[in-house]
């Protein structure tokens, strides 16, 4: 591989652990809102001590691959900053704003009970920010972002503010729901909230099948680069998350809490590197591709020396926080 192909691959990692980490904050902002029952306080409760010692630290992978993005294609990070301005800064504002709600609903009064206004804008937040980031990989997915001697040809709404990118959006959302239901059933085992979440797993994962499976109908009508991407060269993995699934939702069915973690975690790592592998080596299908973009060689060497180092200051530090702040919660992560 050369350089600014490693880097690209080392930037997709950092977005699947953001995924599969923050997506399930987002989820458990969503199940927040949405606690119903007698159980309701209880519920939030789990919530609230899943994310309480973590939930900022998920956010390091996307500063990461935004910092990354911008030092090893700085093009490209031009021309997705005008492409998807107005998806992303409504993603960041959602980010902002639950992280705000997050910290004024556990200082002005209790973290749990009824639902506040705070706790209102928590989950509205959780949810707007997965829906947005969906419609922006959207309109990259479906080739939507249009480029022409090195400058954006495509107007702002291109590819997101389509029917497509709402369907993606909403794929998104329903798997962090899904991601942040399967963690709680860890996180509860053995209580009678357990049940809860996974009901609320099931019901996740039957939503987020429905609607993949119908992106995935879709595609060569709506997005025919993610079509080809998926057909072709990802294949393998498409299979690979069409198998699994139903075996991840049979886990939850079947209460194999841990078991359900891991294959829904697989399932979310399948489909985002099946659209990686996919679509390689473009960045943004079929007008930039990852080695026409890259910065300098100097810089990527620079780049990956930093990144090298820093890692080896991350990775333990960040496995210190949750075996500290975790080790009475078994989901290890949420």
């Amino acid at each position: 591989m050369t350089k600014p192909e490693v880097v690209a691959a080392i930037l997709w990692l950092s977005l699947t652990a953001y995924a599969v980490l923050a997506g399930a904050d987002f989820g458990g902002g969503l199940w927040d809102l949405l606690a119903i029952g007698p159980r309701a306080a209880d519920q939030r409760q789990a919530i609230a001590e899943a994310m309480g010692p973590v939930w900022e630290a998920n956010h390091v992978w996307l500063i990461f691959m935004i910092v990354g993005l911008f030092t090893a294609f700085p093009s490209t990070f031009g021309i997705l900053a005008l492409a998807l301005y107005l998806p992303l800064t409504i993603a960041m504002t959602g980010i902002v704003l639950r992280g705000a709600a997050f910290a004024f609903r556990g200082h002005a009064q209790e973290a749990v009970g009824p639902l506040s206004p705070w706790g209102a804008i928590f989950g509205a937040a959780s949810s707007i920010t997965p829906f947005f980031l969906g419609t922006a990989a959207a309109a990259v997915v479906s080739g939507s972002i249009k480029v022409t001697g090195g400058r954006l040809a495509s107007d702002f709404t291109a590819g997101w503010a389509t029917p497509y990118g709402g369907l993606v959006g909403a794929f998104a959302v329903a798997i962090c729901a899904y991601l942040a239901a399967t963690y709680l059933t860890v996180e509860t085992e053995g209580t009678p909230l357990e049940d809860d979440f996974r009901r609320r797993a099931i019901a996740a994962g039957l939503v987020s099948g429905v609607l993949g499976i119908a992106g995935l109908v879709l595609a060569p009508a709506a997005a025919p680069p993610l079509a080809q991407a998926l057909f072709g060269r990802g294949l393998p993995l498409t299979v690979l998350a069409l198998l699994n699934g139903p075996l991840a939702l049979l886990a939850v069915w079947r209460s194999r809490p841990r078991l359900a973690r891991i294959a829904v975690i697989a399932q979310v790592v399948f489909v985002l590197w099946a659209w990686a592998i996919g679509q390689w080596p473009y960045l943004l299908p079929t007008d930039v591709t990852i080695q026409g973009s890259a910065a300098p060689e100097s810089t990527l060497s620079a780049l990956l020396v930093v990144i090298a180092a820093g890692m080896a200051l991350l990775l333990p530090s960040l496995w210190l926080l949750f075996r500290v702040f975790k080790a009475r919660n078994p989901a290890v992560i949420l």
